[in-house]
C-alpha cells in the first residue's frame, strides 16, 4: 500500500491538504500518515536563560522557577493542542472517505523529523502556508521551501482552495529533476486518466534545444499511452507557466524542483520558488 505524509498544522491550509489527499487516496489505494510537529524552541526559554547577573542572585532563582512552571503549562497545552489538531484531521479525512490512516505528534523541528518518516513515504504534503498565513499573504510558508529542498520523496504543496483535478500541467525544461517528475507522473495510477499539458518554455518560439526537451517529453508520454497536449512558450518561465495556468484554467502543476545549474542542486531554483509563492494551483515538485 501506498503511505502519504500529510504534515499539518491545523490552518486553513491544512485543511485544504485533508481534501487533496481525499482526492489521492482512492487513486492511490494509499494510507495516510498525519504528522504534527510541536515546536520544540518554546519549551528551550526558561530552562536555557541565565537571569542572575541581571536581576540577582535571588530574584533569578525566583523568576526561573516561575518561568519554569509556566513553560511546563506550556508544554501541557501543546500537547493538547497538537491532540486537537490531530482529532480534528482524522475528523475531516474520515468524512471524505480516508479510513486507512495514522495520527502522529512529534516535538522537535519539523524539517529534522520529517528525515525519520519520509523513507516510508511515497509522497508528502503540506499545505503552502501556515498558521500565519493571514499575516503572510503573498508569501511562501517558512517551512517548505526548506522541506522541498530537503526531501527526496515528490512533495504535493498545496494551496487554500480546494478544486477537484482533472487537467494537469507538466514544465518540463529537460533537467534531470523535470525527467524524474516526468517518469514518476507517467507510472503513478494517481493521474491516469486525466488530461495532460506539458509545457517547455524557450528563449524564442524557434528554440531549438526547447523544441527538443518537447518532443522527448511528448514521445515518453505517448509511450506510456498519453495523448498530452504540448506547447512551446516563449518568455521567463515563471511568468509564462503562471499565464498557461490562468488561461489553460489548469488544476495541478508538475515540476522538477531544480533546473540546469549547479547552483541550483544547492538551493530551490529560483522558477521554483517565485511558483510557488504565486501559483494560484497545488505544485507536485520532484527532485
Amino acid at each position: 500500500m501506498k503511505q502519504i505524509l500529510l504534515c499539518t498544522d491545523g490552518s486553513v491550509f491544512a485543511q485544504s491538504a485533508y481534501q487533496y489527499a481525499g482526492w489521492l487516496v482512492p487513486r492511490l489505494q494509499a494510507q495516510v500518515n498525519v504528522l504534527y510537529v510541536s515546536d520544540i524552541r518554546s519549551q528551550k526559554v526558561a530552562s536555557t536563560g541565565n537571569y542572575s547577573g541581571a536581576i540577582g542572585l535571588g530574584a533569578s532563582r525566583e523568576l526561573l522557577h516561575q518561568l519554569v512552571e509556566l513553560e511546563h503549562e506550556r508544554a501541557k497545552l501543546n500537547h493538547q493542542k497538537a491532540q486537537l489538531i490531530l482529532q480534528d484531521a482524522e475528523q475531516q479525512l474520515q468524512a471524505i472517505g480516508v479510513t486507512q490512516l495514522q495520527l502522529i505528534h512529534e516535538t522537535g523541528y519539523l524539517v529534522d523529523i520529517l528525515h525519520d518518516f519520509e523513507a516510508e513515504a511515497d509522497l508528502i504534503m503540506l499545505g503552502k502556508r501556515g498558521e500565519a498565513a493571514e499575516f503572510a499573504q503573498g508569501h511562501l510558508g517558512t517551512k517548505v521551501e526548506r522541506i522541498v529542498r530537503a526531501s527526496h520523496k515528490p512533495c504535493l504543496i498545496t494551496t487554500r482552495d480546494y478544486q477537484p483535478i482533472q487537467r494537469l500541467l507538466l514544465a518540463y525544461d529537460g533537467s534531470p529533476s523535470a525527467h524524474n517528475m516526468l517518469t514518476f507522473l507517467l507510472a503513478s495510477p494517481a493521474f491516469k486518466g486525466l488530461e495532460l499539458h506539458i509545457v517547455t518554455v524557450g528563449k524564442k518560439e524557434d528554440d531549438e534545444t526547447a523544441q527538443a526537451h518537447l518532443l522527448e517529453a511528448d514521445r515518453q508520454a505517448q509511450a506510456a499511452g498519453w495523448q498530452p497536449i504540448c506547447h512551446l512558450i516563449p518568455g521567463v518561465p515563471e511568468v509564462a507557466i503562471a499565464h498557461y495556468i490562468e488561461a489553460h484554467h489548469m488544476h495541478l502543476l508538475l515540476m522538477g524542483a531544480y533546473g540546469h545549474s549547479r547552483i541550483r542542486r544547492l538551493i530551490i531554483g529560483s522558477t521554483t520558488l517565485q511558483l510557488l509563492q504565486s501559483s494560484p494551483v497545488p505544485i507536485l515538485l520532484f527532485r
